[in-house]
């Protein structure tokens, strides 16, 4: 029987572990858009049962009715599964967006599930354990196989891959689709007419240090002129900072949200968007709050905040982890109008180069 013609288009599948509510699972999401609008075929498979982002193509999703302690038989029927959709298809590319923290599994992805196929691996974090695992070298020689290896920063491809000997890399950042001018009329009802500060995403104290938000907040003694702070998001630590701040000279002045879908008003409505974590890879909080003309306060931790933020113009990068030093930043935030006035002036113009549309343009050069 005659192999029937492939399709003129390219076939790409973007592999990952769930489109849940992290950063890396948002910026798989809207790749599958920018490849969908450039003409690609796009299919993306998820490894766990949550679709929490907007995504375009093709979806397979082998998480549906996994267990949380799921057995080796389960997990390796799984592994058929995507194999078997990789084969049948007939994909010019596997792009994989999932940490890489066990080296066993990888060998088994590497000389199995993806072989034959080119793949592009992309790197999401600088903690170097949950992209390297147990055993470097062994994860070297298998990002050294890669059509390319993608970093969503130059500190993870410079100081993270090209440090560990892996060279066919690359750097294109994570693009962001805000829809840019939110209607604050849509905040809630007790931020309207409100001073505030905000920080948002995963409420997990051992990768953001929050305890060290809280503290630096009080701090400020900014919540002296009525300014508040907003905790967005939802996480495993969320009691514990609920009852941290509550035990502060401050507590009525912390105001905690769950996570919502379109946190874009709540964003545009602060007076700057605050980041205090230990590790990141491309900080979509930095570019999100930017692009609605909203400052930032942010350490200037490894990776992301100083491709993002030029000190002074579009936001405040302070230089290390001080209390003090956080703390006078969000003063100067608070107090200062002219220099807040600058810098969200700069805001909206500084992130046009991480723009859906010129992002896109990479990942076309890239894929050729």
């Amino acid at each position: 029987m005659t192999k029937p013609p492939k399709s003129a288009k390219i076939k790409v599948c973007l592999v990952a572990t769930s489109l849940g509510r992290g950063g890396a699972e948002r910026s798989c999401g809207i790749l599958s858009g920018m490849l969908d609008d450039l003409g690609y075929e796009v299919h993306t498979v998820i490894l766990q049962d949550r679709v929490e982002q907007e995504f375009s193509g093709e979806l397979l999703n082998l998480g549906k009715g996994k267990k949380e302690n799921d057995s080796f038989a389960n997990r390796l029927l799984r592994a058929w599964k995507l194999k078997s959709y990789l084969n049948k298809n007939n994909f010019d590319f596997v792009i994989d967006h999932r940490p890489k923290n066990n080296s066993k599994r990888e060998v088994f992805y590497d000389q199995y599930v993806y072989k034959g196929i080119r793949r592009i691996y992309v790197v999401h974090s600088a903690k170097k354990a949950t992209y390297f695992s147990e055993s470097e070298e062994r994860m070297t020689t298998i990002y050294s196989k890669n059509y390319a290896t993608v970093a969503v920063s130059k500190f993870i491809e410079t100081e993270l891959l090209n440090a560990s000997g892996i060279h066919n890399t690359v750097t294109i950042y994570n693009a962001f689709d805000t829809p840019g001018l939110s209607n604050k009329n849509e905040l809630p009802t007790g931020l309207r007419g409100s001073k505030y500060l905000l920080w948002y995403g995963r409420v997990f104290d051992e990768i953001k240090d929050l305890k060290f938000l809280v503290d630096a907040f009080v701090a400020s003694e900014v919540w002296k002129q009525d300014v508040k702070l907003v905790i967005l998001g939802d996480g495993p630590d969320s009691e514990l900072i609920k009852k941290y701040a509550a035990e502060t000279s401050a507590a009525t002045h912390f105001i905690f949200l769950p996570h919502t879908p379109n946190p874009f008003p709540i964003i545009s409505g602060a007076r700057a968007s605050l980041l205090t974590s230990r590790y990141e890879g491309f900080p979509m909080v930095l570019v999100e709050s930017l692009s609605e003309g909203t400052p930032v306060v942010s350490l200037d931790i490894d990776s992301g905040p100083s491709e993002i933020i030029t000190d002074g113009e579009n936001g405040l990068l302070v230089p290390k982890r001080s209390l003090p030093l956080f703390a006078e930043a969000i003063g100067k935030i608070c107090r200062d109008d002219a220099l807040y006035l600058r810098l969200s002036q700069n805001a909206r113009p500084s992130v046009a180069r991480f723009s859906t549309e010129l992002i896109a343009q990479q990942w076309k050069k890239l894929l050729g």
